[in-house]
């Protein structure tokens, strides 16, 4: 029997240019932003990549603000910020939700960059105190960045959601990316939907996914071996010492 298809939460994002003015215009002028009308996701797994600056993370945050995610990250029920730094481009945003895109039962925001103040606000809210918490009675705060959210990862997250993911490497070493690999298909097993923005080739090895390419020219559908952080990585382990030569050559 074929496997039937799996219903997304989140079918497609577009963004709406002009729909209303922004106070942060500066976002709607990332040239992938601007040149990107319609992103459609995949069911199970979403990847954004690109260079630093490229918008992907930008991006991303929009789309979680405008599900009413924290713009800090957290669940949709969190309401804290540390600082008011993030973009309005959310008011673009329109969110093409799928069948089950009301019904689920879970979903998480989780940025690297803020993940900081997301635990100091679960630690307010005393979460860690409640027995048998699903964030675990020992603080974020206690623990390593890289434990905390695998931690986190493991013990909150349950399936049937959707789980918006910044940069969720950035406290990985490369055996916990593989963990997060592992969790990330158990839950994916269990009806999750990702769209993950990331560096990592391990991470964006997912094998049933979209991968996005945010560049100067918009936002492009790309195959994992085509992705710069793909060939470079190979080249390099590959080709250790030609590459070390050519980058410290005074030339």
């Amino acid at each position: 029997m074929a496997e039937r298809p799996r219903e997304p939460f989140v079918d497609y994002v577009d963004i709406l240019h002009g729909r209303t003015a922004l106070e942060s215009p500066y976002a709607a002028e990332i040239p992938a932003i601007r040149e990107t009308r319609r992103l459609k996701l995949h069911p199970k797994a979403t990847f954004f990549v690109g260079e630093n600056g490229s918008g992907k993370s930008t991006l991303l945050e929009a789309i979680a603000t405008a599900d009413g995610f924290n713009a800090e990250g957290g669940t949709r029920n969190f309401n804290f910020a540390s600082r008011a730094s993030h973009a309005d481009l959310y008011k673009w945003i329109r969110l093409g939700r799928g069948v089950r895109g009301k019904r689920r039962s879970d979903g998480f925001f989780f940025r690297s960059e803020s993940f900081y103040n997301a635990s100091t606000e679960i630690e307010k809210l005393g979460l860690h105190d409640i027995p048998n918490s699903p964030y675990g009675n020992v603080s974020y705060h206690e623990q390593s960045h890289g434990e905390a959210m695998l931690h986190l990862f493991s013990d909150r997250l349950r399936g049937d959601g959707l789980y918006l993911f910044d940069e969720p490497e950035a406290a990985l070493s490369p055996q916990r990316q593989l963990a997060f690999l592992a969790g990330m298909h158990e839950l994916i097993e269990r009806e999750a939907q990702f769209v993950i923005a990331t560096h990592s080739p391990i991470i964006m090895a997912y094998p049933d996914a979209l991968i996005y390419l945010f560049d100067g020219d918009g936002i492009h559908e790309i195959e994992y071996e085509e992705t710069e952080h793909f060939r470079v990585t190979r080249a390099f382990l590959t080709r250790k010492e030609q590459m070390l030569r050519e980058l410290f050559s005074p030339e």
